[in-house]
């Protein structure tokens, strides 16, 4: 069962929260995201420590998260990470995701298991779909994604100034070992 429950949570992307409430002091998202340009995979250049990927028995690296959309609308989401704590034991987690509606793509929802999901929200996008920023309303999560295993320094500082002014704790992240 706790090995169930890890898998469910690593790597996840998002923030197992309840729903956000109206009227309170949000994160802004980018303005739309193309799905398809957003598809394939992804490697994590940096984090907010979380416990799934951060736990005192584990530590994530070679993080990568892939996206890939289905027939019926929703998106399959697969993330894997290297456990460098366990031998570099490969831990993965699948979901599935589906947009909010009136989001233009930039909110969605992620479920690893029912009844439980997480807001996904894309706070920073370059316009070349290079990197994503993504956190949660919580913010209490964050993760800065990229193409490559490498992100450049000014753009890892672009993202780093964004979450900050949406109010994320940027002092926290930490970078992920990608080789």
């Amino acid at each position: 069962m706790i090995r169930a429950l890890f898998l469910a949570l690593a790597l996840g992307g998002c923030a197992l929260v309840a729903p956000t409430q109206p009227g309170a002091d949000l994160p802004r998202t980018v303005a739309a995201v193309d799905l398809q340009r957003y598809s394939g995979t992804w490697y994590e250049i940096a984090r907010l420590p979380v416990s799934f990927q951060d736990g005192p028995n584990r530590r994530c690296a070679d993080v990568t998260a892939t996206y890939t959309p289905r027939p019926d609308g929703r998106i399959d989401v697969l993330n894997r990470c290297r456990d460098v704590l366990n031998n570099d034991q490969e831990r993965s987690g699948a979901a599935i995701a589906t947009t909010v509606p009136g989001a233009d793509n930039a909110r969605l929802r992620v479920q690893f298991f029912w009844p439980l999901s997480g807001d996904y929200w894309i706070i920073g996008l370059d316009p070349e779909y290079r990197w994503a920023l993504v956190g949660a309303p919580s913010r209490r999560v964050l993760w800065l994604l990229s193409r490559t295993r490498v992100l450049p320094e000014a753009d890892i500082a672009t993202a780093t100034r964004i979450a900050a002014e949406q109010g994320f704790p940027v002092d926290r992240l930490q970078r992920t070992e990608q080789r």
